[in-house]
């Protein structure tokens, strides 16, 4: 017995998610624009990152076919314009246009960017794995765009001000949340502990 615990079952207790939006084009040309929250950084070197995206979705259908795409990572001003493009399918609807978002091509993919989210990111398909509901795909990055104003006075994106989406998806209810306050300095808060073990770690 965990006492105090509570055992939720088998399920993906891991909370906040990322919430980005897979750009590619389809076969008509039209850039598309799906919604995710399964995903995340998967290497460092090569840079690389994972989407999970189910069979049924026409994102699915895109990637495999251009073996290219993109990551774009929104706003916590912009969490409408995510929860609208996870709400209807590129296959019926210009996404980008109803949302009015202005899209160009990448400069190293066939994929497209979106001008007004903070940072896009260029990929190329290097893995994929079947899994059951979802598939997940691997995308080296080739090139991250971060918009100027998000940018610190060292050059490094400052999350306060980029306030990125973060999803709960176990919460009783799904919500969309904003990042808030930074809880210390990584690599350093955590000395405090090591100074009064007396380890070295």
């Amino acid at each position: 017995m965990f006492e105090g615990k509570k055992n939720m079952g088998a399920t993906t207790f891991l909370f906040p998610t990322p919430i980005v939006l897979c750009g590619t084009y389809g076969k008509n040309g039209r850039a598309n624009l799906a919604t995710l929250a399964w995903t995340g950084i998967c290497n460092s070197e090569p840079p690389a990152v994972q989407i999970s995206v189910r069979p049924s979705r026409y994102t699915h259908e895109t990637i495999l076919d251009k073996r290219e795409f993109t990551v774009c990572v929104p706003s916590s001003s912009q969490s409408k314009i995510a929860d609208f493009c996870g709400l209807v399918s590129g296959r019926d609807v210009d996404k980008p246009a109803s949302a009015g978002l202005a899209t160009t091509k990448g400069q190293f993919t066939n994929a497209p960017l979106v001008a007004e989210f903070p940072v896009c990111m260029e990929c190329r398909l290097i893995a994929s794995l079947e899994l059951g509901s979802h598939d997940l795909f691997v995308g080296e990055v080739v090139a991250a765009w971060v918009d100027a104003k998000y940018l610190d006075e060292h050059g490094n994106a400052d999350l306060r001000k980029l306030s990125p989406i973060a999803y709960a998806p176990v919460t009783g209810g799904a919500e969309y949340f904003a990042i808030g306050e930074s809880a210390g300095k990584s690599f350093s808060i955590g000395a405090a502990i090591k100074k009064i073990d007396g380890r070295t770690m």
